[in-house]
C-alpha cells in the first residue's frame, strides 16, 4: 500500500524566514471563545516563507507568475538524491547520476529542518544549473532556503532554472525521507501576478 509522506515545514510563529522577509504572523478575525459564531483566521507573511514554489516572476521581469505555471511539473515521479554534507551542489555531483533521472528531482542536503535561518546552507551551484537544464528537468527541489547561495549577488541558478522552465520548489522538509523514486505532489496556489506560493508537499512511495 503506498504511503505519504509530508514534505511540508509546518507554517508557525517564530519559524525561520529568509533575513528581511516578512514573518509568519497569524491572527485571529473572529474567535467563538469570544461569542463570535465562527472562528476566522488571517496570516501576513512572505510568500518564500517555510515550504515554497518559486517562480520564474521571482527573478525575471517579465517572467511567469506563479498562477500561470504549467502544474504537470508539480505532479509525477520525482527521484531524491541525497548529498548531505555538501556545500555547493555541482556538475560533479549529477554526473553519475545522469542516466535515467526523472523530470523531477528533489536534493536532500541536511538530517532536519533549520532551527532558525543558517547563512551556510547548500545550494545549487550555476553549472549544476545548466547541467540540469541541458538534462531536460521539469522542476528541482531543495531542503534549503534557496537554489542560490545567501551570498549570491547575481542569483545565477535562479535565473537558469527560469529561463529553462524549471520549476523550483525550496525549504522541503526531508527529515524522514530516504533517497529514491517517488511519486510528488506539491501545487502551489493560484495567486495571479504573484512570485512564488506556498505549497503542501508530498511524496507518495511506490
Amino acid at each position: 500500500m503506498p504511503q505519504i509522506i509530508d514534505i511540508s515545514q509546518p507554517l508557525a510563529h517564530g519559524m525561520p524566514v529568509w533575513p528581511g522577509d516578512t514573518e509568519f504572523q497569524p491572527s485571529w478575525l473572529a474567535r467563538m471563545e469570544n461569542n463570535d459564531p465562527c472562528n476566522v483566521g488571517s496570516v501576513t507573511m512572505s510568500l518564500h516563507t517555510g515550504t515554497h514554489a518559486d517562480a520564474p516572476l521571482h527573478f525575471v521581469r517579465d517572467g511567469i507568475s506563479i498562477a500561470d505555471m504549467d502544474l504537470t511539473a508539480y505532479i509525477g515521479p520525482v527521484q531524491v538524491i541525497e548529498l548531505t554534507g555538501a556545500k555547493a551542489i555541482g556538475a560533479g555531483h549529477l554526473l553519475p547520476l545522469a542516466p535515467g533521472l526523472p523530470e523531477r528531482v528533489i536534493f536532500k542536503t541536511r538530517l532536519s529542518p533549520a532551527a532558525q535561518f543558517d547563512a551556510n546552507f547548500t545550494y545549487i551551484a550555476s553549472d549544476a544549473a545548466r547541467m540540469l537544464a541541458g538534462f531536460g528537468i521539469k522542476l528541482i527541489g531543495i531542503d534549503s532556503p534557496s537554489v542560490d547561495g545567501s551570498a549570491s549577488g547575481t542569483f545565477e541558478s535562479h535565473k537558469i532554472l527560469a529561463s529553462a522552465g524549471i520549476a523550483i520548489l525550496e525549504n522541503l522538509n526531508l527529515a524522514k525521507v530516504a533517497p529514491g523514486r517517488y511519486e510528488l505532489i506539491a501545487l502551489p496556489l493560484k495567486l495571479s501576478g504573484m512570485d512564488a506560493s506556498p505549497v503542501r508537499a508530498v511524496l507518495r512511495t511506490l
